[in-house]
């Protein structure tokens, strides 16, 4: 919270402003990935039969595995920032300059890092109800 929470501005409107937003863009990834969960629990319970709740069962497993490959690839981003953060911060030349938009970036890293976090769960739990509605009958 202290990162979201960045008080060195003198605009305290901003800042709430600011959080809001970071609060309502989680509360949007959360509301979206829950809404997806819900169609794909109320899609395979109420198909009756099991070819066709395996065979929807399978394309959203498919979805959930490219989503998947792209959220490890958002992962793999973010460290990539996280070395150019640490690369700004040890070098002298434009001492301030560079360390405000280390302070800034490593900020936005940290709103974006939460994100895929909240994929990767809500993921993890459609594949376990797909697979457990693929191997009941």
């Amino acid at each position: 919270m202290r990162s979201i929470l960045n008080t060195e501005g003198a605009d305290g409107g901003a800042l709430s402003r600011n959080f809001v937003l970071v609060i309502l863009g989680y509360l949007y990834r959360f509301a979206s990935n829950f809404a997806f969960l819900a169609l794909v629990y109320l899609t395979l319970n109420f198909l009756s039969k099991y070819s066709e709740r395996s065979i929807i069962a399978f394309l959203v497993l498919v979805y959930s595995s490219m989503r998947i490959v792209s959220t490890i690839r958002q992962f793999i981003f973010f460290q990539k920032i996280e070395r150019l953060e640490n690369e700004a911060r040890t070098g002298s030349a434009e001492g301030s300059v560079r360390r405000q938009s280390a302070r800034e970036v490593s900020r936005l890293r940290h709103e974006g890092e939460l994100k895929p976090y909240i994929d990767l769960l809500f993921l993890t739990l459609i594949v376990l109800l797909c697979a457990s509605k693929i191997l009941t009958s």
